[in-house]
């Protein structure tokens, strides 16, 4: 049962000016909601914004998605108990974000698709948009689940809340926030945030510089003896992940399906108004990101440092709780409550809206209810938001065990996306027509990486996970292309 939230235990270590600062942020997001939610009148304005967000506010949206709690929280995590080798990252992401901008974005626009899976019926049919759309559903839904377990993680520690309360709070501000205000709440709740990660980052950045003895010199000597400074690792150990060939092609290919196959992403950018803006949008991301990234992986460098310096101080009983730990503890009131703000709304930022739109678009209008009103739909749209809220809120209970949250994510992310994305590349790079031959190549392609998954965490093969979701991904891509010549083709 939920334990009483007394004003007390709402407030946890709290003063009355961090108090302030998180009611501030948290209203400002229902003041856009309001916004930008109360003149829509259909599906369109719902999950496009009629496609007249202006492109820097779209830009920043899309940044503050990637980023998510799972940033503010695993990447000082990372670079507190591992090294900066996930800078190796930055070069197959920037690199997928190219090819997503010039090969995905222009045949988005061509369709004029409002969930991208309709490119998917467009090219090949209906049962392989049903496919795509499902396959997106069972990635979001855990991969942001794992995201939302790491925002609770931080606001419980810092509130002295469990887990069920802070999922409590996070869920019903998330699917009221959504459900009224639609994508361009989202989009533009998105700008929001980014800007407050930002801010917040740079001044808990900031203080803890001045908490160092001896400055930057010895701060870089004691993270540097450590192994803390690791950038690069170019051994060729396929069994290694954070070498620079498995991070720069895991990051190539999950970049390219995270950024052009998957809904929540792809949304913020349709939502500009031409092809051209949004390729300029997605381009633009890669230099708006990078900062925002060092600054947080930075700040779990300092964190090592700073308990390395002050054995004295209460340690945090697992690599994960770090920043959470050092918020709730050694934080001054105001930055507290900045930090604090930070993570709330990182977590408020979530999959609802992308989640309902493929939903209502890929299977309750072809598949349930066809010719309803725009009236009937919206309404639905807002239902399914809460649905779905509820059914993060049950994943993120059930990530109490993971450890390393960061690496967790992108793996369960490569379980499904190598499937769906070799489907899209299949359509994009070929002229095959296969449709139901589409699903067998997706579903045998996940079970290939599954079963691989299995064989390497119980060590019978030697074989970094990096790898799964670009085997994956040729799998399907061959299995579809092999069988769209020998089963039967579908418009």
């Amino acid at each position: 049962m939920l334990a009483t939230l007394t004003i007390d235990n709402f407030a946890g270590s709290l003063g009355r000016i961090d108090i302030l600062i998180i009611a501030v942020a948290v209203l400002l997001l229902f003041v856009i909601s309001y916004v930008f939610g109360r003149e829509e009148k259909d599906t369109n304005d719902f999950f496009l914004g009629r496609r007249r967000v202006p492109p820097l506010v779209a830009c920043l949206s899309f940044v503050a998605a990637e980023i998510s709690a799972l940033t503010i929280v695993g990447f000082p995590a990372t670079a507190y108990s591992e090294n900066w080798e996930y800078v190796q990252f930055f070069i197959g992401s920037a690199a997928a974000r190219i090819v997503v901008a010039f090969l995905f974005i222009p045949i988005f626009y061509k369709y004029n698709c409002t969930s991208i899976y309709e490119f998917l019926r467009h090219r090949f049919g209906a049962e392989t948009q049903f496919a795509g759309a499902i396959f997106f559903f069972i990635t979001r839904l855990i991969a942001s689940g794992v995201r939302l377990y790491a925002a609770c993680l931080g606001v419980g520690l810092i509130m002295n809340w469990n887990l069920a309360q802070t999922l409590l709070l996070f869920t019903v501000i998330s699917i009221i926030f959504i459900a009224f205000g639609g994508v361009k709440a989202v989009v533009w709740a998105g700008a929001y945030q980014a800007i407050t990660f930002f801010v917040a980052g740079v001044a808990l950045l900031i203080y803890l510089f001045f908490q160092i003895q001896g400055g930057l010199a010895s701060a870089w000597r004691i993270a540097d003896e450590a192994g803390r400074l690791s950038f690069f690792k170019f051994d060729f150990n396929l069994n290694d992940p954070t070498t620079f060939w498995a991070g720069t092609s895991n990051a190539f290919f999950i970049g390219m399906a995270a950024f052009g196959t998957d809904q929540e992403m792809m949304q913020r950018l349709l939502t500009v108004r031409t092809r051209k803006m949004s390729q300029r949008t997605l381009i633009s991301t890669i230099v708006t990101v990078i900062p925002i990234t060092c600054i947080y992986l930075a700040i779990g460098t300092l964190l090592y440092v700073f308990y390395r310096q002050h054995p004295g101080a209460v340690q945090p009983a697992q690599a994960k709780e770090v920043l959470s730990h050092f918020v709730a503890h050694s934080l001054p009131t105001g930055l507290k409550g900045l930090l604090l703000a930070a993570i709330i709304m990182a977590s408020i930022d979530s999959p609802l809206s992308s989640l309902a739109s493929s939903f209502i678009t890929d299977i309750y209008r072809p598949l349930i209810r066809k010719g309803a009103t725009e009236k009937h739909y919206l309404f639905v749209s807002r239902i399914s938001v809460a649905v779905f809220g509820l059914i993060l809120a049950v994943i993120a209970m059930m990530c109490v065990s993971v450890t390393n949250i960061l690496w967790f994510a992108y793996m369960i992310f490569s379980l499904t996306g190598g499937a769906t994305l070799g489907i899209f590349l299949l359509g994009l790079l070929t002229r095959r027509k296969a449709n139901k031959g589409n699903i067998i190549a997706m579903i045998t392609g996940t079970i290939c990486v599954l079963v691989l998954m299995l064989l390497s965490h119980f060590e019978v093969i030697d074989l970094a996970w990096s790898w799964l979701i670009v085997i994956g991904t040729g799998i399907t891509m061959f299995l579809g292309y092999l069988l769209g010549s020998v089963t039967v083709k579908s418009k």
